[in-house]
């Protein structure tokens, strides 16, 4: 095979049904936003608009954005819902889990492109309506999360709920009052949450004296070890479980068991940490890993 050919050849087999989409990622990664659309155009001209087209496509505004680049973002995200949900039809947005990222992955790429623009307003109220019509699918939490990272900072903290819950019974935030408080979600199966276990345990003992309170909500996800399915006490005693084995630094911690709360705080991305003042406002909302550094910095900001 000559040289001249061979991308011609790599193209056509990245093309092929089931390997669009790990191509695609991967010209993305390497910034070559271009030769995604290119792929995508191919795949969709042989096999038209398939679920396994639209998470690519979804993929290709989430690189056009953190390429900076929102309004050609917002044009493939825009085309990504408008497709995926002609594509689910009277179907629920759950049904095919590749519509379900597409269409997620959309409608953020969307909310963040608009506020990439100017519009944090017109975001948050995109968001909002986005939250409301698909407020009972699994995209809910993935849409809370970014009205949160827009707007939930400078403003009350949601509840902590408290009916079921690991260790002691958390307090409510009214109690809390005069106390800095740090809420560290997390789940049994997230191996970036154990990472961060200690990095959340060093901050618990080196700010305890000065009156930080750590509370580490989860919830339960329908599984347990290697997927295998599990009744609800079967779940919670295997989050019990991996709790004292993965945790060791924050046994103390009230753990919450709570949808609701995961539903709330928009925790789609796990860890995701929250820290609240002494008056019960948001200070900080992030979603994934914060280094120790960083986080030390923010509570010592916070205090002082």
């Amino acid at each position: 095979m000559t040289s001249s050919l061979l991308p011609i050849v790599l193209l056509l087999e990245s093309t092929l049904p089931g390997n669009l989409v790990p191509a695609v990622r991967q010209d993305i990664m390497a910034n070559q936003s271009g030769r995604a659309a290119a792929r995508i155009r191919s795949f969709e001209t042989t096999y038209g608009a398939t679920p396994e087209m639209l998470e690519a496509l979804s993929w290709l505004g989430r690189g056009l954005l953190a390429a900076g680049k929102p309004a050609d973002a917002m044009a493939a995200a825009s085309r990504t819902q408008s497709l995926a949900e002609r594509a689910l039809g009277t179907r629920h947005v759950d049904s095919d889990p590749r519509l379900t990222t597409a269409l997620g992955a959309a409608v953020e790429v969307q909310g963040q492109a608009l506020a990439q623009e100017g519009g944090r307003a017109e975001a948050v109220a995109y968001l909002q309506a986005q939250l409301a019509r698909y407020r009972d699918s699994s995209i809910r939490n993935r849409i809370q999360k970014n009205i949160n990272l827009l707007s939930l900072e400078g403003k009350p903290a949601p509840a902590i709920e408290a009916r079921e819950y690991l260790g002691s019974e958390p307090p409510d935030l009214a109690a809390l009052k005069g106390h800095p408080v740090l809420l560290f979600f997390w789940a049994h199966w997230c191996p970036d949450c154990k990472a961060m276990g200690p990095i959340v345990a060093a901050a618990a003992d080196k700010f305890r004296a000065r009156g930080l309170v750590v509370i580490a909500p989860t919830q339960r996800y329908g599984y347990i070890a290697r997927g295998a399915s599990a009744t609800p006490a079967e779940e919670l005693r295997y989050i019990d479980q991996a709790r004292r084995r993965n945790y060791p630094g924050l046994l103390h911690v009230p753990v919450p068991v709570s949808e609701t709360m995961f539903n709330e705080y928009g925790s789609s991305t796990i860890p995701t940490l929250v820290l609240i003042d002494r008056q019960g406002i948001v200070r900080l909302y992030r979603p994934g890993m914060m280094s120790e550094a960083d986080l030390s910095a923010r509570l010592e900001n916070l205090l002082r």
